[in-house]
């Protein structure tokens, strides 16, 4: 009965955003109320419940988030984001534009939401189109499809930020990281090809309809080291963190390479550092990124937070137990929970569109199983991270924001972004889990 309960709640939060219009909080609040009533759970211990679920996981990644979100302002505001950018572009030289945009938005895309990204960077394609003679669908493709690989992969953007929060690996974000840069490299190359061969004859055109940011003259940029810094810093500390552990390092050097490689500690410095790309009223422009920031990521929080309800309600039933002893009698563990967590994170995604949405939901269904069926150690449990961030690429349509932006301020029209920019997500779904399924036969 538990069973039919939690997929009829599954199928009403996909029809409550797509069908109803509701906002994704109303129907994920709603579906965690009505499992609790049908599942038989006290009624007087629900709203508690819900609210400390949505607690319990906010306190764990929320302020995690809101920094992440307030890099990415950073990058916006400051022109750092287009100098990394340009300093790719002369590292690549001009014989390979496609493959450098690739890694430039692979670059961008792990501090920054790949829609802010590609909004930031794309006149930057018609600048590259017009230096290398390439066609610019060929360029802005192959910048979505690196801004898109480590959104889905690499924290500290929210989606995987949050599905390590989920299954219980915050602390273990460093291992995230790395891993989830392993998985993505193959979608780079994924990305450079496809947009090469697929997206060359795309008719484009300048579009209107959406609002320019402000250009910043060149001379205006920061310093390269300048620009990188928020990015780089908190990968270096958090990745120095996890191998101080992993190696063994006494127990003084762990302490202290724990401290200022945790997420907030190493967020905090990424930001106090980034003064310096403000050389005039560095306050005043840092809180107008604070202000953005926290504003970009108000919507993402309150889904994280009502997904941590969701969960809670979902362990609080028999649901664990139930689906656990299925999986154990049909010796449904080790690769094939892989791939049950990109199979649901993919119907969640193609269903109501945001990837986000989906690695929360995933996660939150599957963090009461994991014990149960072997899957314990940080490595394993960041492989189940990888395998949902595969899974919510697949695909993005009509239903998700990130089509439009590519779409939009590209110039192509919606059937063409079907042929290239929604088949590529698919492909580059496809291509991680592969990643994700060897790394399982290789470190498990």
């Amino acid at each position: 009965m538990i069973i039919i309960i939690v997929l009829a709640a599954i199928i009403f939060i996909v029809l409550s955003s797509t069908v109803l219009k509701m906002h994704p909080l109303t129907g994920l609040l709603l579906a965690a109320l009505g499992v609790g009533v049908f599942a038989g759970l006290p009624i007087d211990k629900l709203a508690e419940t819900i609210g400390k679920g949505f607690g319990e996981l906010m306190s764990k990644i929320g302020l995690m988030v809101i920094l992440g979100c307030v890099i990415g302002a950073i990058l916006d505001k400051s022109g750092a984001a287009i100098k990394v950018a340009d300093v790719i572009l002369k590292l690549f030289g001009e014989k390979r534009p496609a493959f450098a945009m690739s890694v430039i938005g692979g670059i961008v895309g792990i501090p920054v939401f790949c829609d802010s990204g590609f909004i930031i960077l794309h006149k930057l394609n018609q600048i590259v189109a017009n230096r290398t003679g390439k066609p610019l669908g060929t360029i802005a493709l192959s910048l979505s499809g690196g801004l898109f690989a480590t959104h889905t992969l690499v924290p500290p953007t929210p989606g995987p930020l949050s599905a390590a929060g989920n299954l219980g690996i915050a602390d273990s974000v460093g291992l995230v990281i790395l891993l989830g840069l392993i998985v993505s490299v193959p979608s780079l190359f994924l990305s450079t090809w496809f947009a090469g061969k697929y997206a060359r004859n795309m008719e484009t055109a300048e579009s209107s309809v959406v609002e320019e940011p402000v250009i910043i003259p060149e001379r205006q940029l920061p310093s390269a080291w300048k620009s990188f810094m928020p990015i780089l810093l908190p990968i270096i500390l958090i990745t120095l963190a996890s191998f101080a552990r992993i190696l063994n390092f006494p127990d003084v050097w762990i302490k202290w390479f724990g401290f200022f490689g945790s997420p907030l500690v190493s967020f905090l410095l990424a930001i106090f550092f980034s003064y310096s790309l403000f050389p005039e009223h560095p306050a005043e422009k840092m809180t107008a990124c604070f202000k953005s920031g926290i504003e970009h990521c108000g919507t993402t929080l309150v889904l994280v937070g009502a997904g941590g309800a969701f969960g809670a309600i979902l362990k609080e039933t028999s649901l664990k137990e139930i689906v656990s002893l299925w999986l154990i009698n049909n010796e449904m563990s080790g690769s094939y929970l892989l791939l049950i967590a990109f199979v649901i994170a993919a119907f969640f995604k193609t269903a109501q569109g945001s990837t986000t949405s989906s690695m929360v939901l995933t996660t939150s269904i599957l963090a009461p199983l994991l014990g149960t069926l072997g899957f314990v150690t940080p490595v394993q449990i960041t492989l189940i991270v990888m395998a949902v961030g595969s899974g919510a690429m697949i695909v993005s349509h009509t239903n998700d924001a990130w089509f439009w932006v590519v779409s939009q301020f590209t110039g192509i029209s919606t059937r063409d972004t079907y042929r290239t920019h929604t088949i590529l997500t698919g492909l580059q779904g496809l291509a991680s889990f592969a990643v994700t399924m060897m790394l399982w036969f290789l470190l498990s």
